[in-house]
């Protein structure tokens, strides 16, 4: 059982809660993730808005115990992969960086930012199902795009670890500190109407 989260968040302007009380934690237990429930989130992920729908957003996964988890998790710098070998699954995201165009493939100027929409609707779909998804940039790219052949023109956004959350102290002490929800700029500070600055 996890002992009661203190979340320090509080909206600055009426959002639904789901949007404050999703989080990134670090500290999985040891249940397991039907394959099932991991598509689910996928599924969510693929109905992300998309630039001109070109859905560039592509997914890898494994779950906890499989050649594709061991593959990803080998790629994950030693910070990262030290909390997240207990994860229940690893995803790996990826998006294509051309499109098709009428003389052959050009650039897309938007595959990243699409393949961020898809993490956010992943991440909240793993939040309304109970469980946890923490995205890390921690990782070899190249070694993550050898391990599941990643196709050229694919570029490697972020991996993904997902699970059921566990208590802070089933963590390395360094990391308990850190096991809490992280808060956010003042809206005045990122928004402002008529200009950037």
């Amino acid at each position: 059982m996890n002992a009661p989260l203190h979340n320090p968040r509080i909206a600055e302007h009426p959002v639904d809660p789901i949007f404050v009380e999703r989080w990134s934690p670090r500290s999985f237990n040891d249940e397991t993730l039907p394959e099932s429930a991991l598509l689910t989130m996928l599924e969510a992920a693929r109905w992300a808005p998309s630039a001109s729908n070109h859905q560039p957003w592509r997914f890898a996964y494994g779950l906890r115990g499989d050649a594709g988890f061991d593959a990803i998790l080998g790629s994950l710098v030693e910070f990262n992969a030290a909390w997240a070998v207990k994860a229940a699954a690893l995803v790996a995201i990826a998006s294509k960086t051309t499109v098709a165009g009428p003389e052959g493939d050009v650039p897309n100027a938007f595959h990243s930012f699409d393949a961020g929409a898809a993490w956010a609707n992943l991440a909240l779909q793993a939040h309304l199902s109970g469980h946890v998804a923490h995205a890390m940039g921690g990782f070899d790219r190249a070694r993550a795009a050898a391990a599941l052949n990643l196709p050229a023109d694919y570029q490697l956004q972020a991996i993904v670890a997902i699970g059921r959350r566990a208590d802070a102290a089933a963590l390395p002490e360094k990391l308990r500190a850190r096991e809490t929800p992280s808060g956010r700029v003042p809206l005045a500070q990122i928004a402002r109407r008529g200009a950037f600055a």
